[in-house]
């Protein structure tokens, strides 16, 4: 569409000829129930902004994403919407010094997830209602000046069905008419509004602080669920990690949370993690358990609770300039939600779960050719939907890791408390921080920044070590490999076989610069078992083994103690696994030797997905039947000698479900279906089932009618999104048929079920069914890049990409695409050059895999 994808020359222009005094937005949701005669369903949207022309020209325009306008004034003077307005922009001129322009729109309701989503409960037939906006869909539900540097006070009025409770960023009440009015915010981002509306399970509790000059800080808090997981909403647990969250921000920013109230929604069929819209934060509904989970995913929510939080400050309160420096409030989210849970919560660990599962979508993302310095050049917003990524989070949360370990702590946090009052409510760039972190620090802050903020890629660092005749260390340097060599503050670990455990007894920091540092303090040390660089995962970087090091590892990888330096260890392996020096069959077999030892679970967790991921991806295609019977039989020897009832045991479920393959292995799953089979401890709960019956579905040994039965039996949103999946899962050409044309050719389907459709369709025991595909994938791309919305784009073109047709010939159709169409959108072509650099890699895998096995 014309002018929707918003350019960032055109952001800045704007900025510099007007600043926003206000908007008032009120909504009419009543339409939302119902039935509708409408072919797109729609709600009333009338938008008054205040404004102020501060430079030069007499011209500009608003931003509004709806199917049509009926009426447009500009001080007083009617313009005609049919003239001023293209779908996605109302021009505007004849410019004052102060303006206020009224929009009255007719928008449409979501089901892809963004602007106002529309969200009907198959449980009940209640409809819910949220708003999700990131990085630029507020203009789907009011006339905006949509770019983060215009920030302005915002005033919320909503209409809503008899019965219905709303919510916005300010505190709110119905008045006497029925209409919900909320408190005027305090300058932010259109981004951030939030609009939630519906029957909604709401549950309150509030957080009290006395601050530091004595005053009461007193911060009501909301939680709320659709009432069908009601029952399972753990809303105490919610509370509880929140209240710990703001008495650690507190301690350490030394400025009060600035935005009244604090909501947290889970919601329906959501796109993302979470949202940090600053008194109204929205989450996933999958956070909500309905089953059995482990400690693992209780710690993922309470981080991404935490990393919201963090947002108020980072990113709400103080707000970058433009989603170039995206990173300025995503990678301080993201080490803030690690930092904090391993301080102020139960999950003392989280730093183990970073460097295991947070580092690893940051070293796949730093490979990819779209690599991009962690200060982006985002020329567009199509730019900026694309780089919420491993790097701007993950690998930027190493890089703030690694700048604790150079400028120390207590700089580092002065720092942003100085940030902080220094611009509130204000927009910021890189130069801002780097300022402030001189200043707190004394360290160039501007040298550092170039290496790391400012450069793409991730550096290997390899242990060379040699000893003199009585086995003592000489010289132990380390090697760094590298487009742009970087400094690193790293620590050197030295470990040794001791009554059947790998430990520590020796560990030197150093500051590890050029091709090759020596560190001096670890000469006359013994000889160790095992070398592991960075040990304690001080900085960002790949790790590589001396010969006996990864010798040590292969025999005794379960032995080492320390669940962080074990965790480091899988990362590495893995690591020489995916970039081909490590035959995928030989990690499948240090999988097999040493999971059953480990003893944090999220890490037995993303254990298990790359030992799975090895088997479909990277091991050579002759092997693959053989390697996954293997990692079937590891699983289910594990889940009979793990401990009845433990976490442990239902990992281990989980993966024997995610890996059975056998006549015997799917006997065994129906005999936990229908209870004539029984595992001592294992509870065989309505999430688990869907986990068992789900291969066989894949198989051919659950049909239409067994999944519908299971559906009878959890006959809810969730219910429904496993069998959407699982009929699309299939083993017939019929059945990829339909998939395919529901996801492709048709566009009814929710953004929740565009996503179960898919992960249905792809299945890698049906390489041969799903193969005729691969020549349609690359015939409809762009069309669909063209009609969709950019979430459903990504979904479809990532999710669809022939990636289990690892042959040369789908390596050279990509190629021949991305020739054939240069002149794709940009977005577009990333996606499709991400996807053909993961089938590069795995194709150089299985050849490692087919020629290096042991």
């Amino acid at each position: 569409m014309p002018g929707e994808n918003l350019s960032r020359d055109e952001a800045h222009e704007r900025a510099a000829l007007l600043s926003v005094d206000g908007y008032e937005v009120v909504l009419d949701l009543r339409s939302a129930v119902g039935d509708s005669a409408e072919a797109v369903r729609t709600f009333r949207s009338e938008t008054t902004i205040r404004f102020r022309r501060t430079g030069e020209g007499t011209s500009t325009f608003v931003d509004l994403i709806a199917p049509s306008v009926t009426a447009v004034t500009l001080n007083g003077r009617p313009l005609d919407p049919a003239v001023v307005f293209d779908g996605s922009r109302i021009a505007l001129d004849g410019l004052a010094d102060e303006n206020v322009l009224v929009v009255d729109a007719q928008c449409a309701y979501s089901r892809t997830g963004e602007g106002m989503h529309r969200f009907v409960d198959p449980e009940d037939g209640e409809v819910y209602l949220y708003t999700q906006y990131e990085p630029a869909d507020a203009r789907r539900v009011y006339a905006t000046f949509e770019q983060p540097d215009l920030k302005a006070p915002h005033r919320f009025a909503v209409t809503a069905p008899e019965g219905w409770t709303v919510w916005s960023n300010g505190a709110g009440e119905q008045d006497a008419e029925g209409v919900w009015r909320f408190a005027e915010t305090a300058p932010i981002s259109t981004y951030i509004t939030c609009v939630v509306a519906g029957p909604y399970h709401y549950v309150t509790d509030r957080y009290t602080r006395t601050l530091a000059d004595g005053t009461e800080l007193e911060i009501p808090l909301g939680a709320m669920c659709r009432k069908g997981l009601a029952k399972h909403f753990d809303a105490d647990d919610v509370f509880l990690i929140t209240k710990q969250g703001f008495d650690f921000f507190h301690d350490n920013f030394d400025y009060p949370y600035p935005f009244g109230k604090y909501d947290q929604a889970f919601v329906p069929e959501y796109n993302l993690g979470a949202m940090e819209n600053p008194g109204m934060v929205t989450f996933r509904e999958e956070y909500i358990y309905r089953g059995k989970v482990t400690q693992a995913a209780y710690e993922r929510r309470a981080n991404v609770i935490l990393h919201e939080m963090a947002h108020m400050w980072f990113g709400d309160l103080v707000t970058m300039v433009w989603w170039d420096d995206l990173w300025l409030k995503e990678s301080f989210a993201d080490f803030m939600g690690s930092f904090s849970l391993a301080e102020a919560t139960r999950f003392t660990n989280s730093w183990v779960t970073f460097a295991n599962n947070r580092k690893a979508w940051a070293y796949r993302a730093d490979q990819l050719p779209s690599t991009h310095p962690i200060t982006a050049d985002i020329r567009d917003l199509e730019d900026a939907k694309l780089n919420f990524d491993g790097i701007t989070y993950a690998k930027g949360a190493s890089v703030l890791k690694q700048l604790v370990a150079y400028a120390g702590r207590d700089a580092f946090l002065e720092g942003a408390r100085r940030y902080f009052k220094r611009h509130a409510y204000g927009n910021t760039r890189l130069a801002d921080l780097l300022t402030i972190l001189e200043e707190t620090s004394g360290r160039d802050m501007k040298a550092w920044a170039k290496s790391w903020l400012q450069t793409s890629g991730v550096n290997t660092l390899t242990p060379a070590v040699t000893y003199d005749a009585e086995g003592r260390i000489t010289e132990l340097a380390v090697l760094q490999e590298g487009a742009e060599l970087r400094p690193h503050r790293a620590a050197v670990g030295l470990y040794r076989l001791s009554g059947g455990e790998l430990v520590r007894y020796a560990r030197a920091e150093a500051d590890i610069t050029g091709a090759r540092t020596v560190v001096t303090d670890l000469a006359g040390e013994e000889k160790p078992d095992l070398v592991l660089v960075n040990d304690d995962d001080l900085t960002y970087c790949k790790v590589r083994f001396d010969e006996g090091s990864l010798a040590t590892l292969r025999a005794h990888l379960g032995a080492v103690t320390d669940p962080l330096a074990r965790a480091l260890c899988w990362s590495a392996l893995w690591n020489l696994t995916r970039d081909g020096l490590m035959p995928a069959r030989d990690f499948v077999s240090v999988v097999l030797a040493f999971a059953g030892r480990e003893t944090d679970i999220g890490v037995l967790q993303m254990v298990h997905a790359w030992g799975k991921s090895a088997v479909t991806h990277y091991a050579a295609p002759a092997w693959r039947e053989e390697g996954g019977r293997l990692l079937a039989e590891g699983a289910l020897r594990e889940l009979r000698v793990a401990e009845p009832g433990s976490e442990h045991q239902l990992t281990w479920a989980r993966f024997f479900a995610a890996t059975a393959s056998s006549d015997t292995d799917f006997q065994l799953l129906e005999g936990l279906l229908d209870g004539t089979a029984k595992i001592d401890g294992l509870d065989v709960d309505q999430e688990l089932r869907w986990s068992l019956l789900s291969p066989l579905a894949v198989h051919g040994l659950a049909d239409e009618t067994r999944i519908g039965e299971e559906l009878a039996l959890d006959d809810t949103a969730t219910g429904k999104r496993h069998q959407v999946r699982l009929l699309a899962s299939r083993p017939s050409a019929a059945v990829k048929a339909q998939a395919w044309a529901q996801v492709v050719e048709a566009d009814t389907l929710s953004n929740a079920l565009v996503e179960a459709t898919i992960a249905g369709f792809v299945q890698p025991s049906q390489r041969e069914l799903i193969a005729p595909y691969a020549e349609k994938y690359f015939a409809v791309i762009e069309r669909l890049w063209a009609e969709r919305s950019i979430q459903i784009g990504m979904d479809v073109v990532r999710g669809l990409f022939p990636g289990l047709q690892d042959d040369e010939a789908t390596l050279a159709a990509t190629d021949a695409w991305l020739s054939a169409h240069e002149a794709a959108a940009p977005a577009l072509r990333r996606l499709v050059l991400e996807s053909r650099d993961d089938l590069a890699r795995a194709l150089r895998a299985q050849d490692c895999d087919g020629r290096l096995a042991v």
